[in-house]
């Protein structure tokens, strides 16, 4: 993102703390709750409840710890030093899968084409990337999508040039015309295919030909479920209080959502059409086993053969060891 030094999911990069108040100014006696979290505009909900309030009647002080490599979320939540994240699912298969606890207690929301492939106007196809340049983010969700989409194209990054590159150098980088594929996501997405007037640059694939595959959850650590279950509920209504906002008042929504993310309230609309935020009422189905990829189950399974093939993880783990819907029920009811 060219307007924001705070980038979503920027890997092999020098971690930032920014803090600022999530959802509320009252404490609670243990004090205030961290959240290692990066900026995204499927997190917006986060941002309304921090401009408003929300969370104040909850009763619940949390701070989110932002971090420009997604990576490092993962050991600050073994290693106590935030609470929890939010994390891609495909980042907690694989902690679990090398004996990691980390536990899914709320689905966020789910990349829906703000994930892409990008290519010049005569790269028509996946097959299509035989032999060329490929540029993204390895071990980052560009790297599992594109893994994912060679994959059902029955190909392999032995068919490509893999290119290593963060996502804000991708628009250059094609722009100049030394790269004819890159992997990245909004608003980076929307950058490439609007240079000269669209003419030079298309979408060949992104997260909405596999829905649900690249998910972003909010993940605590086993223990730290059993013994504040009142803290995070709170998080989870002061989540679903700010969506609830977004919903009624989306102009406003959109103004307190730019701020926070330092891009324009339309610019922040065009990027919702990436994403899909997940209602309290269909969050069971991504717990439930089903073959739709928007389960848990379903895309832990893809996930894991990814990972697999790719070197980095062994064996995939039970998806019942990677999440726990006690409190959404709770909530439910």
């Amino acid at each position: 993102m060219f307007r924001s030094v705070r980038l979503r999911r920027i890997a092999k990069s020098t971690l930032a703390f920014l803090f600022f108040a999530l959802c509320c100014r009252a404490g609670i006696a243990a004090g205030t709750i961290k959240i290692g979290t990066v900026v995204w505009i499927g997190y917006g909900p986060f941002y309304v409840a921090d401009a408003l309030d929300l969370c104040k009647k909850y009763g619940v002080k949390v701070a989110l710890q932002y971090f420009t490599d997604p990576a490092l979320i993962p050991p600050a939540i073994a290693g106590a030093s935030v609470d929890g994240g939010m994390l891609t699912y495909d980042q907690v298969i694989g902690q679990v899968a090398k004996s990691i606890p980390m536990k899914v207690v709320m689905p966020i929301d789910y990349s829906n084409g703000g994930d892409a492939i990008v290519a010049a106007k005569d790269i028509t196809k996946v097959t299509d990337f035989k032999g060329k340049k490929v540029a993204y983010n390895p071990l980052s969700p560009s790297d599992f999508l594109l893994a994912y989409a060679l994959q059902v194209n029955k190909m392999t990054e032995k068919d490509i040039q893999p290119i290593n590159m963060t996502p804000e150098a991708i628009p250059a980088a094609m722009a100049s015309g030394s790269l004819p594929v890159g992997v990245t996501y909004e608003p980076n997405v929307s950058q490439i295919t609007g240079l000269e007037n669209g003419s030079k640059f298309h979408v060949v694939y992104s997260s909405k030909d596999a829905p649900g595959l690249i998910t972003d959850v909010l993940v605590f650590k086993p223990e730290y479920i059993k013994s504040h279950p009142k803290e995070i509920t709170a998080i989870i209504h002061g989540y679903l209080d700010g969506m609830d906002y977004i919903k009624k008042n989306p102009d406003e929504a959109a103004k307190l959502i730019g701020k926070a993310m330092g891009v324009s309230p339309e610019e922040v609309k065009e990027q919702w059409t990436g994403v899909h935020n997940i209602p309290l009422g269909d969050m069971p189905k991504n717990f439930a086993k089903a073959k739709d990829t928007t389960s848990l189950h379903a895309s832990g399974a893809v996930i894991g053969k990814i990972l697999i093939a790719n070197g980095q993880i062994k064996k995939t783990p039970p998806i019942e060891e990677t999440y726990d819907e006690t409190l959404l029920k709770g909530i439910k009811k």
